[in-house]
């Protein structure tokens, strides 16, 4: 059976999504059915099946995230010693040795992973190069664009 690590943030989104889905879609499609139903003729009836389909992403959406939250593994990072080693959860900052650029990442599970918001995914090239690193340690990391090499400049429990 497959785990999915993800971090107590991921976890939480995963639940208000799943409420979201079954408190107030589920029950919003049910009535556009039902209300496409008095329409008439269900074979020509275009906003029927507009909400079928709706409704059968929206249940396949919701098994999905019950299955991901059944079969997860809650790390809350809080709680682990903090040793300076990135490990999933660890929120680390990487400076680029040749530009001095800096880049702040959070090693997160598939679920929670969002470049644009800094979370990358444990299962990401970079996450897998810098996983069980420590501070002060330099890493070289495969890219489309060739190698870059890294510092590990701190790394942060929150």
């Amino acid at each position: 059976m497959i785990k999915y690590p993800m971090t107590v943030q991921g976890a939480k989104a995963l639940e208000e999504e799943h409420t979201f889905l079954s408190k107030v879609e589920r029950p919003r499609l049910s009535q556009a059915i039902g209300e496409a139903r008095e329409l008439g003729d269900l074979k020509e009836n275009a906003e029927y099946h507009a909400a079928r389909e709706e409704q059968g992403m929206v249940e396949a959406r919701i098994r999905d995230i019950e299955g991901r939250l059944q079969n997860s593994v809650v790390i809350d990072v809080t709680t682990i010693a903090h040793t300076g080693k990135v490990i999933f959860g660890t929120t680390v900052d990487l400076e680029n040795t040749e530009t001095g650029d800096q880049v702040t990442y959070q090693i997160v599970g598939e679920d929670e992973a969002d470049i644009k918001k800094g979370k990358l995914s444990a299962n990401a090239p970079i996450a897998r190069a810098i996983i069980g690193k420590e501070e002060g340690d330099a890493v070289v990391i495969k890219t489309p664009s060739g190698t870059v090499e890294y510092e590990i400049v701190e790394v942060k429990h929150i």
